[in-house]
């Protein structure tokens, strides 16, 4: 037999075998593939640069939340587990790298969690290949702090990764939100599904989050971070359930993401600056918001670009209530796209969601330095640019370029609207000669 008769034989062996293999084997494959991968990613970013010195698999601990006790048949509670395979990873050897494995194929059921730092290692990293309930209990979060469910504090070098699922099971929540009340005293359903506080220099990618109670993700006086790739997914009548929130953070960077939501898709408040927003795909929701703003709450270099809102409430905005003394500035919008949005391009400085006891204030965040640019699509409404802003402080500085915004419905007319903003708009349609 010829030689390339025995290589076409091998071939088809091969084929034969992975035609044949289980899906648990192809499952624990593309976990070792996967982490692999993980490792080389690990070693790579730790080399970059001069004078690095080698960096050896040696250096990496794993640690699989199975080997502490998890079962991951989503019916019995992990967080114990999770809890022992957590404290292990993040106390291991300092400056060494340590890695936390959920392994895919499972359903790991977690009550509320803190994954708390600092960590002697420089980086941690989690892979997320399997699936993460919550309860569907309410007395499950009895005993727990019960503002977010999955807390990462104080956990420098951070990276999350992998591709499962996130379930907060927020359903139970949604028919009794209180919104524009307090809520009860037994059950605090200001929920998070993943908090992370004072987190530097922190990753998250490839994540799919659902069914938030209430916000999915929320990063609150973090420094240096990047989070991609990421699918979060929530019914468009569910209250509150914002994809993500920026709050007292800086230098971040959001992009290449789906997010599709009952609230803001992405939304901005004070002490944050830094902000890069791109190629997010935000629909239904309320769009991209900064605010609402208040007191002496700051907001400042802010650039979003290159995202598609399809069928929101809201497009970008940013909105602020009556009254405070701080400032939002350098603030950019450029090549967004509209698809059947209501309220395109919205500065609301008068926000006021119950439309219950709202306040007439004579003070104001001061709003500067604003550009909407390269920015086309249809509307819902009539009024597709409503420039809203303080009669007592006027915003200053708007840029409105090269923005087309048409009806959805054939035929019918738009128009834009101003109080007290001042700046220039050119080609622009429909016309905002108010703005000047």
């Amino acid at each position: 037999m010829h030689s390339h008769e025995h290589d076409s034989t091998d071939t088809l062996l091969r084929i034969h075998c992975w035609l044949h293999m289980t899906s648990s084997q192809i499952g624990r494959m593309v976990q070792l593939v996967t982490l692999v991968l993980i490792l080389l990613a690990c070693m790579l970013s730790s080399v970059s640069g001069k004078g690095a010195s080698k960096i050896s698999l040696a250096s990496t601990t794993i640690f699989n939340v199975m080997a502490f006790g998890a079962k991951g048949n989503g019916k019995v509670d992990d967080s114990p587990a999770f809890t022992k395979a957590w404290k292990a990873a993040c106390q291991s050897q300092p400056n060494k790298r340590s890695i936390l494995v959920i392994p895919g194929g499972r359903t790991f059921f977690l009550k509320p969690m803190d994954f708390e730092g600092p960590c002697k290692p420089s980086s941690i990293f989690v892979q997320v290949s399997g699936n993460i309930v919550a309860s569907t209990k309410k007395t499950d979060w009895l005993g727990h702090h019960v503002d977010t469910w999955l807390s990462f504090n104080t956990v420098n070098g951070l990276t999350v990764s992998g591709n499962g699922r996130i379930d907060g099971q927020g359903s139970i929540w949604w028919k009794n939100a209180c919104i524009g009340s307090p809520p009860p005293v037994s059950y605090n359903i200001f929920f998070i599904i993943f908090g992370f506080k004072k987190c530097n220099k922190m990753r998250l990618n490839g994540l799919t989050h659902v069914n938030s109670p209430r916000v999915h993700l929320l990063m609150t006086k973090c420094n240096g971070v990047i989070f991609s790739n990421l699918k979060i997914i929530a019914p468009e009548t569910s209250p509150n359930t914002d994809g993500i929130n920026i709050a007292g953070s800086t230098n971040v960077v959001i992009r290449d993401s789906v997010i599709g939501t009952g609230d803001d898709c992405i939304a901005i408040s004070g002490g944050s600056s830094n902000i890069k927003i791109s190629g997010i795909m935000c629909g239904p929701g309320h769009g991209i918001s900064i605010g609402a703003l208040g007191g002496d709450d700051v907001v400042e270099n802010v650039d979003v670009r290159n995202c598609t809102m399809k069928k929101t409430l809201a497009g970008v905005r940013i909105k602020s209530w009556q009254g405070g003394n701080g400032y939002a500035r350098k603030i950019s919008f450029t090549g967004i796209k509209f698809d059947a949005v209501y309220n395109p391009i919205w500065i609301d400085q008068y926000y006021c969601p119950t439309q219950k006891n709202c306040i007439n204030a004579a003070s104001a965040v001061k709003l500067s330095d604003i550009t909407f640019r390269g920015i086309a699509g249809t509307s819902s409404m009539d009024n597709v640019i409503n420039l809203s802003c303080s009669k007592s402080v006027a915003c200053t500085n708007i840029v409105v370029d090269s923005v087309y915004i048409k009806s959805a419905i054939p035929g019918r007319k738009v128009y834009g609207t101003c109080i007290n903003a001042r700046g220039r708009a050119s080609h622009v349609k429909p016309s905002l000669k108010c703005l000047k």
